[in-house]
């Protein structure tokens, strides 16, 4: 058994551990650490030496020392009282090195059911994202006109397909939109006031909140109105000789009903141009298309901004544009002229990866294939029949397994990321119980920590002593994964 296992099998009720121990009783840490193999010890075993083969010297000792830290901390911290052999260190090393060194130890499977999930991504790429990513692996055309050989504008096929798709007259691109909300802040309106509604002084993931970053960007926040009211007149009373822009902001993680109202973009526009002062709109997840016809509600659109007379609007790249992590900025061509030149926007500025993957996400909104390209969509779309299915399957491999039972519910699945916090798509789920045979406090917290550890990684939900596998945010055959991952575990606690 391995020492994964043993962990496993104490976490479930185990009386004894190898080492002959009563884990009710255990020894002085000292005493168990001492018999930890020691890492000369190791290298010179034959499971180590196999490692050394495959991944190389360097690393190999650089995990191993990790990997024998992080059994002692497990030790100290009364986690495990198990003395693990060369070969369950190994085991771990080898995970730890496929994980470092390898592509398939990145690749994590989301049952989740939040199909834009920050800790994994976001947004999925599309197929032609990945491959236009291979051909940036050698020099490729980034920033060189390809008639004189001079140096170009490396997001203009961006710029234009975004001109397409929202009707700006510019654009550009940073590394993230909250780079794009300081370059935009920091180019409109330094040492001026930026007039905002109290009701949209946000906080997003990351500590990011909208008072900072204004200050950061070197511009005064003027807050107008009350946290659920906010009227045109309290923008109009708010303005002076010093007033540099007017800021909306899309508050898209979090929703203020009720006894709540604020002016839209179209008013603010309308203000802005009354007083020759300019209106910035941060839009956050950033639709280029209506949600509304796959069941959910609309996000503010960009076009639907620019329509509106907006000077400049920022959003997200790898929310509902499904590409890489960017900020995109678009506006008047005056105004991206100017946020071209600001020194920060090289600070911000994106690689050629992300300019290449983005290219290519960007193209499917130009060409209407969206629904069916880009992942995020046709997860949207997944028939309620598609996802039985998949439960049905992952049901039936469950129940095949002692000590393991299986059960198909209907739940809810959720955008994620910021976007529609409160708004969910019907799905299956797959709930998964520990029979009484491996039950134990903690049991279920345990496996479900030793499938994220797992290559790949499985990220289920935990609620209810149970595990909980949405079909929704799958790929095809990967509740066949899920099933595999379950099974080795097992495999190991019954052995």
């Amino acid at each position: 058994m391995s020492g994964d296992a043993r962990s496993l099998q104490n976490c479930c009720g185990a009386d004894k551990v190898p080492g002959g121990f009563d884990p009710h009783t255990p020894p002085p840490f000292s005493e168990i650490l001492r018999q930890i193999p020691s890492v000369s010890e190791l290298l010179d075993s034959p499971d180590v030496k196999e490692l050394w083969e495959c991944f190389g010297e360097g690393i190999l000792k650089s995990e191993l020392r990790l990997a024998i830290e992080e059994v002692r901390t497990k030790i100290r911290s009364g986690g495990s009282n198990a003395i693990p052999d060369a070969a369950s260190i190994a085991n771990l090393l080898r995970r730890r090195l496929i994980r470092f060194t390898s592509p398939r130890g990145r690749y994590a499977i989301n049952a989740t059911g939040i199909l834009l999930h920050t800790g994994l991504g976001r947004s999925p790429l599309c197929k032609e994202a990945l491959l236009a990513l291979s051909g940036m692996g050698t020099y490729s055309v980034l920033q060189a006109d390809l008639a004189s050989g001079k140096r170009s504008l490396r997001e203009e096929k961006i710029e234009r397909m975004l001109m397409e798709l929202t009707g700006c007259e510019a654009a550009t691109v940073v590394n993230n939109n909250a780079a794009a909300t300081m370059l935009v802040l920091n180019t409109i309106a330094p040492g001026k006031r930026v007039i905002l509604s109290c009701g949209q002084l946000i906080e997003i993931g990351g500590q990011f909140r909208i008072p900072d970053v204004m200050a950061k960007s070197s511009v005064i926040l003027h807050a107008v109105g009350t946290t659920n009211r906010t009227h045109l007149h309290d923008y109009e009373r708010a303005i002076d000789d010093n007033t540099g822009a007017l800021l909306h902001v899309h508050t898209s993680n979090y929703r203020i009903r009720g006894f709540a109202s604020t002016p839209d973009i179209r008013e603010l526009c309308e203000l802005g141009k009354k007083y020759r002062i300019p209106v910035i709109d941060d839009i956050g997840s950033g639709a280029l298309i209506p949600l509304s016809s796959f069941g959910i509600t609309d996000e503010p659109l960009v076009a639907d901004s620019v329509r509106a007379g907006t000077d400049v609007m920022c959003f997200s790249g790898d929310k509902l544009i499904c590409g890489p992590q960017a900020g995109i900025i678009c506006g008047k061509r005056k105004i991206i002229e100017q946020i071209r030149k600001n020194s920060l926007a090289r600070m911000f500025r994106v690689c050629k990866l992300t300019i290449a993957a983005l290219e290519a996400t960007l193209l499917h909104f130009v060409n209407g294939t969206h629904i069916t390209a880009l992942p995020f969509y046709r997860m949207l779309l997944m028939p309620i029949e598609t996802l039985e299915l998949r439960a049905r399957k992952l049901a039936q491999l469950i129940g095949e397994m002692k000590g393991m039972s299986a059960e198909i519910i209907d739940d809810v699945s959720y955008v994620g990321s910021g976007s529609l916090p409160d708004e969910g798509v019907p799905t299956k789920v797959v709930r998964i119980r520990l029979d009484k045979a491996l039950s134990g406090i903690g049991c279920i917290e345990a496996m479900s920590a030793k499938l994220r550890l797992g290559v790949p990684s499985v990220f289920c939900r935990v609620k209810e002593d149970a595990l909980y596998c949405d079909m929704r945010t799958l790929f095809d055959g990967e509740e066949q994964d899920i099933a595999e991952g379950i099974r080795s575990l097992l495999k190991d606690v019954h052995s």
